[in-house]
């Protein structure tokens, strides 16, 4: 039995979620005539109170399409040191769109208002790039599945509006953060100009994300997925798993969190960890103590079986998931005791 942690990524479809794909009524999606596309794309538009959706192959390809929507070549985009778009989208920001980033110094990836004010460029200073969009992520992955606060976002919202800034929200993991909170997912709908989510991460969707906005903004991604080359054919059978995956999928992202602070507390009482960040959803970040070495914990949980990853800096973490069963939970709380 091989307990892989690494990333909620790794999940693979169940055998109903495979049945609902299988029975799927496609078209041609290019030609926008696939119906389980277009209701998976309305449905989770409706989910967050916003007026139109777009599937995506990848949560790269919305957020990057995102991007592109919201800014011009030379522009400036505001984030998190952290943030998803600026370490694991390939460079694409500056690839695809020309803009820069003007990264700040969050707390566990998560940016406030009076940061993202102070970072704003003077507009009419031209030897600086035109700042024009700010991107958060909720969860954080590298801040350890942080959560933001709705009155956090909407501070940072009155400040986008008060300098003509859009705001897009990578909410990749937004399902961990609905649950955990028990946040109102129309909330986010009505701060940001567009949302991102993934259907293959803690939802346990093979492949598929969808961008969401105003009709006019997604009438335009339309034409940006195009170009990137995300336009997909009888894809219902991949959106039919996002939908079987909204309808089964998320209330139970409760049990991944339990399962993460407990593996958190266990941590917490070693002392070969220097330090545990705060557990609030499916992503365990810890530090290992002077003179471990994150690799050889590594190895030895791998001989039993179990996988986690290193972030460097003798810095690991653990992702729990779908597939990650009681009773593989219980096998990885008696190991770590041991050690």
């Amino acid at each position: 039995m091989e307990i892989n942690l690494i990333s909620d990524t790794i999940t693979k479809p169940t055998y109903e979620m495979l049945q609902y794909m299988f029975n799927a009524q496609v078209g041609d999606d290019v030609y926008k005539q696939d119906p389980t596309v277009i209701e998976l794309e309305t449905r989770v538009a409706e989910f967050f109170g916003m007026e139109a959706g777009l599937f995506f192959p990848s949560g790269t390809m919305a957020n990057q399409t995102a991007i592109k929507l919201h800014t011009q070549p030379g522009e400036q985009l505001i984030a998190d040191k952290y943030a998803h778009v600026f370490h694991y989208e390939g460079g694409g920001v500056s690839f695809n769109s020309g803009v820069s980033c003007c990264l700040l110094d969050g707390d566990r990836g998560m940016i406030n208002a009076a940061q993202v004010a102070a970072a704003i460029n003077d507009p009419e200073f031209y030897h600086s790039p035109l700042t024009s969009l700010v991107c958060v992520e909720n969860t954080t992955n590298k801040g350890g599945g942080a959560c933001y606060e709705l009155e956090d976002l909407r501070e940072i919202k009155k400040v986008c509006d008060a300098n003509n800034l859009k705001f897009h929200l990578d909410g990749a993991r937004i399902w961990n953060a609905l649950v955990a909170k028990r946040q109102n997912p129309k909330e986010f709908g009505a701060i940001f100009d567009t949302i991102s989510v993934c259907l293959s991460k803690g939802l346990g969707a093979p492949i598929g994300s969808v961008l969401l906005g105003s009709k006019s903004d997604i009438h335009r991604a339309l034409r940006i997925r195009k170009i990137l080359g995300g336009g997909m054919r009888q894809v219902g059978y991949l959106a039919a798993a996002g939908l079987y995956a909204l309808a089964n999928n998320i209330e139970r992202l409760a049990e991944d969190h339990r399962r993460a602070k407990e593996i958190g507390a266990i941590l917490s009482t070693k002392s070969w960890v220097a330090s545990v960040e705060p557990v609030e959803t499916n992503i365990l970040i810890f530090s290992l103590a002077e003179g471990y070495s994150d690799q050889l914990l590594i190895e030895k949980l791998k001989q039993k079986n179990i996988l986690i990853s290193s972030l460097g800096h003798n810095k690991l973490r653990i992702v729990t998931h779908l597939d990650y069963k009681e009773v593989m939970h219980s096998y990885v709380v008696e190991m770590l005791s041991k050690i």
